[in-house]
This record gives C-alpha cells, structure tokens and sequence, in this order.
C-alpha cells in the first residue's frame, strides 16, 4: 500500500509517516515506481506506536516495540526491552501519582483553613451585627 493508505488506516497523517521513517521506526522501502511502499507489518508497527503514544509514552520509548516487532514476535511487548520499558515508565508513573497526592494533600489542607477562617469571619461577623434599639427592648418585654 501508498503512504496515503496507510496513513488513513493507521488513523495518522503522511507527515507523521514521514517523521517516524526518519527516525528509523517506519522502514523505508520503495517500491519500482520510486512510490514508498507498505504492508500490514508497518501498520502493526503504526499501532503499536501509536497506541503507546495515547498511554503518553515518548515516541523514542516506542522504538524497542516497534524493534520486538521487526524482529518477527507476535507482540511488541514481549521482549526484554520493551518490559524495560514498561517497568521505567511505570516507576514515573508512580512518581507522579505521588506527587500529585502530596499536592492534593496541601490543597486540601489549605481549603480546610480557608473554609475554617471564612466560618470564623461569619461568626464573628454575626456576633459584631449592631442590633436595633427597639427590637432589644422589645425582646426583653
């Protein structure tokens, strides 16, 4: 198939196609007519890359996928450095999810305070409201 073909089918842009050939992950193979040409390995390639890339893998972290692949496994997750990997971006994902606990943490504690000083300032507020003259004579009758 044409790159625009592929393009479509893998749900990407000839762009992208080109950007990826040039960065070694999309082989570069023409055929007689000058036409780069393409089969339905290259669209595995496309899709895995690609499904990496929704998971927010960096498209150089696609390459020992798209490589397990080339090398003729079933699957780009099935060899050593593509478990590599996983488990790196599992650890940052774990980073992450830590410090955006910490950050809750505080954000949270911060509401409480605010919430906290704002039913203070009520209060007070209410204790403070000046009071009618007529309305405390008529409360002690």
């Amino acid at each position: 198939m044409r790159i625009g073909e592929l393009a479509e089918r893998a749900g990407t842009t000839t762009r992208a196609l080109r950007y990826y050939e040039q960065l070694g992950l999309l082989p570069a193979r023409r055929a007689g007519n000058g036409y780069r040409a393409y089969g339905e390995d290259d669209l595995r390639l496309l899709n895995q890359i690609r499904t990496l890339q929704d998971f927010g893998f960096e498209l150089e972290e696609t390459r020992p996928f798209v490589e397990c692949l080339r090398a003729g496994h079933p699957e780009g997750d099935s060899c050593p450095a593509s478990l590599e990997v996983y488990r790196r971006k599992l650890a940052e994902l774990d980073e992450c999810i830590a410090r955006l606990q910490e950050v809750r943490t505080q954000v949270a504690e911060q509401f409480a305070r605010a919430e906290q000083a704002r039913d203070e300032l009520a209060a007070e507020a209410a204790w403070q409201t000046p009071q009618c003259e007529l309305a405390v004579e008529w409360e002690e009758r």
